[in-house]
């Protein structure tokens, strides 16, 4: 591959992936798993490595290159896995090391790489890391953000180092008796963060990679990557933060710039520097490249430069694209999928070694279908899957599961639970992680348990399961696993131009070759609408054929239309014409 030399803009709304050999992942198809609700193998109500294991040749068969798990460490569970008290050891619940390696074994004998989730910015309060630190041990003394306290000159009251908030709310600083300091917190109190400003901390997290990458796995998803850093000044204190008049709670984030506690440059040098460890590791070690995903939310240039620099350093190969996930909603117009589609494809460096890569729902937000649309769950698969690049599909979304309503007195997410019973739904992730619906048997084929860690979401019985989709034909899950192979077969897919076009309920999607042409016509608005080929392109045939139809598409699959021919796509469906 060639070395990245500069981030160039894409001028036109299309890309051309370049003809070369492809790495594994350039085209790949990634499935999230949050492994306390995929499958249960002991019966205890809670998804574990096993329960993954037995499942892996479901995601075989739907076409997964690689399988992305949430934290499975040792861990408290305050944050369900993100606040790590031991990262090379298994959480009780989840299995053992032993488990892993087994579950890796499956892995590599049916072609699917797992990836682990990586979580560096933080820890638990439980790890034996902040616990020497807070004794002030000679080594682990500076592993974390520590600061004195200020003395308010009026008062003589203790008050935090500066006016920083936490991400969770509050001051991110948090008072420790034992070593008379403040700590740093981004997000929950119990998860003191990491000061990757010393060196002893650089080498640790270099050693868990490394511990890692030697038992087989195939790279690793990064969390919270913006707040790895934060700006000290050469005294050893800590600046202010200019207030943003954004918002008038004085405890919120947004009340603040974050101007000196996220996205700090340093932040991206620590990401090329692991991203060149991972291919050093390939080099000495053979097989294939091990990768990095990265998580960071923020504006679109600062997503962009996780990719590399500018002085020819690279980073991540897939830094999660969230322009769809947050930028578009059941409200939005095919215009506005379009502005985020191209604001990617025109915005990410140039090169053949730079993938886009879309993502469209995780384990931090509500269900695809309840944010875009009840009746889309086909219509956004085709748009992911058509797309060029890395598709990511968060564990039953190719069932199209929705999200199932959980009262506060019942809810486990701390974030819901610090936002209090009146305002608790907006940021509640409890919906969106509920256990995976496998068949309509008790408790949806995920556990024996009578009573499960979150409720299942009773749909299963009315046909939302794996096994229901599996037989029907034009189910939800057939449609998936149908568009995961044409992006495997299709040359077009593989390595054509992107176009697309909004005509008023339309989103309009074009694949093209020299030699071949594929359109997706997806209609996100309120009314029925009629499409041709030859109202918006200069067709490279007389006849196409709709070779995948949404589940509510009135229109046959396998028939062919003329080039000329209006078609009519009814509101929310979505059919693919080659």
């Amino acid at each position: 591959m060639k070395i990245f030399v500069g981030i160039f803009i894409i001028i036109a709304a299309s890309i051309v992936a370049q003809a070369a050999k492809k790495d594994w992942w350039e085209r790949g198809n990634f499935y999230q798993i949050y492994p306390r609700s995929f499958k249960d193998s002991d019966g205890d109500g809670i998804g574990d490595i096993k329960g993954i294991a037995s499942k892996m040749p479901y995601l075989k068969e739907i076409g997964m290159d690689g399988v992305w798990l949430s934290p499975i460490f040792k861990s408290p569970m305050v944050d369900f896995g993100y606040d790590i008290s031991n990262y090379t050891d298994i959480h009780w619940e989840y299995g053992t090391l032993a488990d892993v390696d087994n579950l890796i074994k499956v892995c590599k004998r049916l072609g699917i790489k797992l990836i682990l989730d990586f979580v560096p910015n933080h820890t638990s309060d439980q790890h034996p890391w902040f616990l020497l630190s807070e004794a002030n041990d000679p080594y682990y003394k500076d592993f974390y953000v520590w600061a004195p306290a200020k003395i308010n000159s009026e008062t003589g009251e203790r008050e935090p180092p500066n006016n920083w908030n936490s991400i969770f709310g509050n001051s991110i600083w948090e008072w420790n008796e034992k070593r008379q300091e403040y700590y740093l917190h981004q997000f929950l109190i119990s998860q003191p963060d990491l000061n990757f400003r010393s060196q002893n901390v650089i080498n640790e997290m270099k050693n868990v990679l490394l511990f890692w990458l030697d038992r087989g796995i195939g790279g690793v998803r990064i969390d919270a990557v913006p707040h790895i850093f934060e700006t000290q000044f050469s005294d050893g204190t800590y600046p202010d933060e200019a207030l943003s008049g954004e918002c008038s709670d004085t405890n919120s984030t947004c009340y603040l710039f974050q101007n000196y506690t996220r996205d700090l440059p340093e932040t991206y040098n620590l990401i090329y520097d692991w991203h060149d460890l991972l291919a050093d590791y390939t080099k000495q070690h053979g097989g294939d490249q091990r990768i990095i995903m990265t998580e960071a939310y923020g504006p679109l240039n600062r997503i962009l430069e996780y990719y590399g620099n500018s002085y020819g350093r690279v980073g991540s190969q897939i830094p999660f694209n969230f322009e769809i996930m947050d930028g578009v909603n059941a409200n939005s117009t095919p215009a506005d999928y379009k502005t985020h589609i191209d604001n990617w494809l025109n915005n990410m460096p140039k090169g053949a070694e730079f993938v886009p890569n879309w993502v469209v729902g995780n384990h931090d937000h509500h269900r695809v279908v309840n944010r875009f649309g009840l009746n889309r769950g086909d219509a956004i698969n085709m748009l992911v899957q058509m797309l060029p690049g890395i598709a990511v599909t968060y564990y039953g979304e190719e069932i199209v599961m929705t999200d199932l309503w959980i009262p506060y007195n019942e809810t486990v997410d701390p974030q819901a639970i610090l936002a209090g019973p009146d305002s608790y739904w907006e940021v509640d992730r409890d919906p969106c992680r509920t256990p995976m619906q496998w068949d309509n048997s008790s408790m949806a084929g995920f556990s024996t348990s009578r009573k499960t860690w979150l409720p299942v979401n009773p749909n299963y019985q009315t046909g939302v399961n794996v096994r229901n989709e599996r037989y029907k034909t034009g189910s939800h899950l057939n449609v998936f696993r149908k568009l995961v192979r044409m992006r495997k077969n299709r040359k077009v897919l593989q390595d054509g131009s992107t176009v697309t076009v909004a005509d008023n309920n339309l989103l309009i999607i074009k694949r093209e070759t020299k030699t071949s042409q594929l359109f997706v016509a997806l209609n996100f608005g309120t009314e029925d609408q009629d499409f041709a080929v030859s109202d918006h392109f200069v067709p490279l045939k007389k006849n196409y054929y709709a070779s995948v139809v949404s589940d509510n598409s009135n229109i046959r699959q396998g028939r062919y239309f003329r080039s000329t021919e209006k078609i009519t796509i009814p509101k929310d469906a979505g059919v693919i014409f080659e």
